[in-house]
């Protein structure tokens, strides 16, 4: 096993920092908080893609191929995402080298540790709630650095640098357990549903590590965590519990509700007042859910109530969280991260509701061969919900097929009428056949990189 080195150099004497995986949402977010406090800051992914080019472009060398002779010679300090398999060549000479090396989650705790940390954590919706929290925050004299998980549409980025301030929001990702390595000042818990088997066995040693990590809240700190949730807390006695909801009674819910043309507006009760007037900046039942949390915590912080108002109206969402591309009277298209049964059930929930006489057709790639096979059930009956249901390959990200595991038996598995399997290559002109009234692409692997090549094509046939 390689020896993955502990000792690590005081943060004022970094000067060059590689990153192995650079392009991933959470690396590249890290790489460019370093470059913005004058770190070097390098590193390598497997493929190119829109986040390298824009590294790149702020200054950060960026290399595809698996070259030890790549690497800079002097650095300080080498980081890696846990998706790196560990038989990479990069890797295996920076384990055996004498430059210090962490995995991405223990740099976001060492960056952190002295802050006041926002940490949103939960299977799903930490994203979007952690980009609105961030949002909002910075709409008032607060100010506040956020590491986001997602590029949110108001910045074009998925870093806020603000030096002046101690207050932080970031995700904390229950992948590997990574969150562990988090000091929240405040802790959000948006969803403890079961996911990564791969990684825990079962649902209970999911929930277990959410146990955990509210243990390790500040004292004196906070945590927000969506009611119903069944969760042991392990809080510091002079830790306060708050709870939140769509519309069910809780500490901070919604009432009042009214959507009209899909612009939620709401007035919001909360343990200390009650905040008239709120309008949600972007449409969906599940966006108004996130937007109770997002608020909560911004009073939590004590932001005042026209900042709270003025960041929930201004939010214009996150890149791939029901993010709206196309929205035209016969023809809209929708693209969404959703890579989790449940999350794709809210997602079409969502889109219904929204658009009640309109047939929805969904492509949706699944993500992992464990994924898939753990909840293929599941994903069979919340796709199910859609008109017409395509199903691209599986996107095997750090893993190896599993034998029985695709889908082509996911399809056989959906008790539909319109199913069809698809080869990315081929979606654009299927997609011209069927001519859908209501795109919807479901996915977290490179289906991304099928959005813009989509949105251009139909832009055009609709305009």
């Amino acid at each position: 096993m390689n020896k993955v080195k502990s000792h690590i150099p005081a943060e004022e004497s970094w000067r060059n920092v590689y990153f192995l995986g650079i392009g991933g949402i959470g690396m590249s977010a890290l790489a460019r908080m370093l470059k913005a406090q004058g770190v070097n800051v390098s590193g390598y992914d497997r493929t190119e893609s829109k986040l390298t080019q824009e590294l790149i472009s702020q200054g950060i060398p960026v290399h595809y191929e698996e070259n030890t002779r790549l690497i800079p010679s002097a650095l300080d300090l080498a980081v890696y995402t846990p998706a790196i398999p560990k038989n990479n060549k990069e890797f295996v000479h920076l384990s055996a080298s004498d430059i210090p090396l962490m995995k991405r989650a223990e740099l976001l705790g060492f960056l952190t540790r002295d802050k006041r940390l926002i940490a949103v954590a939960g299977t799903h919706g930490k994203t979007s709630i952690s980009c609105w929290i961030a949002h909002v925050l910075n709409q008032g004299s607060n100010k506040c650095n956020a590491l986001l998980g997602g590029i949110s549409k108001n910045l074009g980025s998925n870093l806020v640098f603000a030096p002046e301030t101690d207050l932080f929001v970031t995700e904390a990702d229950e992948y590997d357990r990574s969150f562990l390595q988090l000091g929240p000042w405040i802790a959000v818990i948006t969803s403890t549903d079961a996911d990564h088997l791969d990684i825990y066995g079962d649902h209970q040693h999911l929930k277990n590590s959410f146990r955990s990590f509210t243990s390790k809240i500040k004292p004196n700190g906070k945590l927000l965590i969506k009611k119903g949730i069944e969760l042991f807390t392990e809080v510091n006695e002079s830790v306060s519990v708050y709870s939140y909801s769509l519309s069910e009674k809780a500490d901070f819910h919604a009432i009042n509700i009214n959507v009209k043309s899909g612009i939620n507006k709401f007035d919001l009760v909360t343990p200390f007042r009650e905040v008239k007037g709120l309008q949600s900046g972007i449409p969906g039942i599940i966006n108004l859910e996130n937007a109770v949390a997002a608020s909560a915590v911004a009073i939590l912080t004590n932001a005042d109530e026209e900042t709270v108002k003025t960041g929930l109206s201004s939010f214009k969402g996150v890149k791939r969280r029901f993010d709206i591309r196309i929205e035209r009277d016969n023809f809209i298209f929708i693209d969404d991260y959703a890579h989790h049964p449940n999350e794709i059930t809210a997602c079409i929930d969502s889109v219904r509701k929204l658009y009640p006489e309109k047939k929805i057709t969904g492509v949706f790639q699944p993500h992992l061969y464990t994924r898939t096979r753990d909840f293929a059930g599941e994903f069979a009956q919340s796709l199910k919900a859609l008109d017409i249901i395509i199903l691209l390959d599986i996107y095997p990200a750090r893993e190896l097929p599993i034998e029985g595991v695709s889908s082509e038996n996911l399809l056989k598995m959906i008790d539909h009428q319109h199913k069809y399997l698809c080869a990315k290559e081929d979606l654009i002109s299927f997609l011209k056949v069927i001519k859908p009234e209501i795109l919807l692409t479901i996915g977290a692997g490179d289906i991304d990189r099928l959005v813009e090549p989509i949105e251009t094509t139909f832009k055009a046939i609709h305009s």
